[in-house]
């Protein structure tokens, strides 16, 4: 087979080069300015670099020299720097209570009241105070456990799928002898209906 000279081959594919980014030249075009804005932007941030690097690289030298550090104004004052107030008459001030419900036990990122909790000590277990009652009737074991008197429509919405007809029913007696809120009703009366039908 018969192969041309060198330069032969390089003018042809130089010819070739050229008609394909022709063809690439429209697309080409359209991105031209977003590549040179991104390039511009690119010098712009390693100058802000070497700038702040050279910055850095001068207090250091300041540094040995030993010049002084600016010291901290006066209003720039922080809970750190300041001794702790006695508290006056005994009281604790407002701030000291939200310091003590901060340490107040938690469960799932909500505090438990130490009434639920067993206290333990050396050799015997202290009971939890019995369950609050809401007008004389006492909460049943699954509105302790899921803290129901609390709860909202939207969380008794998510929770409905979790419990059982039975659970229902006693929610629904506690609800219907408590606080009697037509939606939680309608809810709890809709879903026992929902659970028999199936």
């Amino acid at each position: 087979m018969f192969r041309p000279p060198f330069l032969a081959r390089v003018a042809a594919g130089a010819a070739v080069y050229a008609l394909e980014e022709t063809r690439r030249l429209p697309v080409a075009a359209i991105n031209f300015p977003i590549t040179a804005l991104s390039r511009v932007l690119q010098t712009t941030m390693h100058l802000q670099q070497f700038v702040t690097s050279l910055a850095l690289k001068g207090d250091g030298v300041f540094e040995r020299l030993g010049s002084a550090p600016a010291e901290q104004p006066e209003w720039a004052t922080f809970d750190e720097d300041l001794a702790p107030a006695p508290a006056t008459n005994g009281h604790a001030s407002r701030f000291d209570l939200f310091d003590a419900a901060e340490e107040a036990p938690r469960t799932n990122g909500k505090a438990v009241p130490a009434s639920l909790l067993l206290l333990e000590t050396e050799d015997e277990v202290i009971e939890p105070a019995p369950e609050p009652t809401v007008a004389e009737v006492v909460a049943p074991e699954v509105a302790v456990r899921y803290d129901y008197p609390a709860m909202t429509l939207a969380q008794l919405r998510a929770r409905l799928r979790m419990l059982t007809v039975e659970e229902l029913a006693q929610l629904l007696a506690f609800e219907q002898q408590t606080r009697a809120r037509a939606p939680f009703v309608t809810m709890l009366t809709n879903r026992i209906a929902t659970v028999q039908a199936q």
